[in-house]
């Protein structure tokens, strides 16, 4: 008897120590979870900011300022659910509230922009604009954001590219030639003009650059053709010359 009371307090150790061992990895499973989610909506806040920080040239729109500050918002919120105690994003997602309920100024929805001096700063300026698509694009397929400010938006960002991609070669073009050196100023106009060429729309900004590339290469195949035809010439007068000093008559000294 006394043996089967021993057995029986053994069993029963043994079985809450598996009970408390289980509900230890399950409480240490969702900490892990926990804090995954966390440096997710971390992510989210960190990369939205870092958007409107390096767009600063971009011209944004309100409803594109009040989509990033959704975002913000949302990723607040979910990191409070998951830290109800942290004071500190509580009270960011309390300034967060406070913007989104302010009114957003009457920002520009022009698809102008102005070029940076240095390619760096170029570089710069598409690895934004690629960022604020990559964002529009993802809170729309969480369906966050309709479909036709979507349209809206995304179009507008494709032509702010599309802007910055043609006007960077026209430039380097326009240098190229300056310099004289036209083989070379020619493969940037003709890039352009394959940009150009390759959208799917027209409109003013399309058909003006059409016109103007079209009207730099047809200058370059010009001036190449005067200068080839510059070249053949000399090139003729110089077999010429040698002719003549091959069959002139010799000097009796």
């Amino acid at each position: 008897m006394f043996v089967s009371i021993i057995i029986l307090l053994i069993v029963a150790l043994v079985v809450i120590a598996v009970w408390v061992s289980a509900i230890q990895q399950h409480k240490e499973k969702q900490e892990a979870e926990r804090r995954k989610e966390l440096s997710k909506q971390k992510r989210v806040i960190e990369e939205s900011e870092d958007v409107l920080l390096n767009s600063s040239n971009i011209p944004m729109t309100g409803d594109m300022l009040r989509i990033i500050q959704k975002r913000i918002h949302d990723a607040l919120a979910t990191m409070v659910e998951l830290s109800p105690t942290s004071r500190e994003l509580k009270n960011r997602l309390h300034e967060s509230q406070e913007r989104m309920n302010n009114d957003v100024p009457n920002l520009s929805d022009s698809d102008k922009v102005s070029l940076p001096d240095n390619d760096k700063q170029l570089i710069a300026l598409v690895q934004g604009i690629k960022k604020l698509r990559h964002l529009l694009r993802s809170e729309h397929s969480k369906g966050k954001v309709d479909t036709q400010i979507f349209v809206k938006e995304d179009r507008r960002l494709e032509k702010i590219q599309l802007r910055i991609n043609v006007e960077s070669q026209i430039k380097r073009g326009l240098s190229a030639k300056t310099a004289n050196m036209v083989g070379s100023a020619r493969q940037y106009f003709e890039k352009a003009y394959a940009t150009i060429m390759a959208v799917t729309y027209s409109d003013e900004y399309v058909t003006e650059k059409k016109n103007q590339l079209e009207g730099y290469l047809n200058e370059i195949s010009v001036e190449l053709k005067a200068s080839n035809a510059s070249a053949v010439k000399k090139k003729a007068e110089k077999e010429k010359d040698d002719l003549d000093v091959l069959f002139a008559p010799k000097k009796k000294w």
